[in-house]
């Protein structure tokens, strides 16, 4: 379509220069430098990320990226050398800088040092697209700009700018092309990757398309939230099976910490950022997102079948636990997301007294660690208190596919 509407362009000039005794001394100049704006705009919206960089990126780590110069391969095929793309780091305010002079502006300085940032711009023979492929790409340093308020570093965001001069054929006009990639997190430890790709998540969720960078709400419906996080779950997991209404009113409880309102009023609410990932849950030593992402992590790792079974109650809470089993059978089990710990998963299941009264019990939570040295499958046949998944299915017949071969003899 760009190659089309540059075609166009080029008709339509020879036609002008053609007509140029027609059209006057005064007229011609001013059509040929209209043409030439066109032109320029054209050229510097064809020149595009392709592949992004990490959104988290951590100091001395290799990345990858590419940019694409749509129609690189219609105006550079007579250019003598290949011209050279630049990586450099730039700031939120850089990138708001070079957004509001419509991408005019050359950059001034670089925010971070980045080695191997330099890469030609390239026809490939074979696909026929010109393209500059980053593939070695390391963040030596990052220079940390002044935060806002009591913004941490995993809320500061930057982005790497992309930029070449070009001069195009036939017409032989110079113009400078530079292009964003979408919001960066940098982190120099692997502790903060957790709040980075929290501020990642809330970026790329509620932000607007066209936005001065990196502007977000910091307020959002809790509708919306829940088709993130539910969009998120079912990414990370690679699972088809996502999250159901009844996970939405726990997950509301908890990061609302209200346990009165009813899952209707939940869904004109909104939800704060400092909701999210600021404030520490009631209780806990930390934060909402913190405690879902664990909940992420052991899922992915070692619970996927099972969630993509359905045999996983997993966003319930214990109090509502308890009102299920305790008119259940003895022996009657459930699964759930532990609240205490991050990453662990509690197996909650009634019993009886001799006077018939049910009292329910929650096994201590097993982690990923715990789940790769036993299997949940293997660990749930070792309990003999447990009978039936609640609402009444055999344990055996609801975990049996799950059971590995044990092994006889010597171990």
């Amino acid at each position: 379509r760009c190659e089309n509407l540059v075609e166009v362009y080029f008709q339509l000039q020879q036609q002008v220069m053609a007509a140029g005794t027609e059209l006057g001394p005064e007229l011609l100049p001013r059509l040929l430098e209209r043409f030439n704006e066109v032109l320029s705009g054209l050229v510097k919206s064809s020149f595009l990320v392709e592949k992004q960089p990490p959104q988290v990126l951590k100091t001395q780590t290799k990345f990858q990226a590419s940019v694409r110069f749509l129609l690189g391969p219609r105006l550079l095929k007579a250019a003598p050398k290949p011209y050279v793309v630049r990586a450099d780091m730039v700031t939120e305010k850089q990138a708001r800088e070079l957004e509001l002079s419509n991408y005019s502006n050359t950059l001034s300085e670089s925010t971070g040092e980045i080695l191997h940032n330099t890469v030609a711009l390239e026809t490939n023979p074979t696909s026929g697209n010109c393209c500059a492929n980053f593939k070695n790409v390391l963040l030596k340093k990052i220079k940390r700009c002044e935060r806002k308020g009591s913004e941490s570093v995993t809320e500061e965001k930057c982005a790497v700018l992309f930029s070449t001069n070009v001069t195009l054929t036939p017409s032989n006009i110079s113009i400078h092309l530079q292009v964003l990639s979408l919001p960066i997190v940098v982190i120099v430890h692997g502790n903060q990757d957790n709040n980075a790709k929290a501020t990642v998540l809330w970026d790329n969720a509620f932000s607007d398309i066209d936005r001065v960078p990196f502007v977000v709400a910091e307020r959002v419906p809790w509708e919306r939230m829940c088709d993130t996080l539910n969009l998120k779950f079912m990414a990370e997991v690679q699972t088809t099976e996502g999250l159901l209404k009844e996970h939405y009113f726990f997950l509301a409880q908890k990061i609302f910490n209200d346990h009165s309102a009813s899952p209707e009023d939940f869904q004109s609410r909104h939800v704060s950022w400092a909701q999210f990932n600021k404030e520490i849950l009631p209780g806990r030593g930390f934060t909402f997102w913190q405690w879902f992402d664990g909940v992420l992590d052991l899922t992915k790792r070692c619970l996927k079948s099972y969630w993509s079974e359905r045999l996983i109650k997993g966003f319930i809470s214990k109090q509502y636990v308890c009102k299920l089993l305790s008119m259940q059978p003895d022996g009657t089990f459930l699964l759930r997301f532990s609240d205490s710990e991050i990453g662990g998963v509690t197996i909650a299941y009634v019993m009886r007294g001799k006077d018939g009264s049910s009292q329910v019990e929650n096994i201590q939570p097993f982690s990923a660690k715990d789940l790769s040295i036993r299997s949940l499958g293997d660990r749930i046949r070792d309990l003999a208190q447990l009978r039936n998944l609640y609402p009444n299915i055999p344990k055996d017949q609801a975990f049996g596919s799950h059971y590995n071969k044990e092994q006889t003899g010597k171990d």
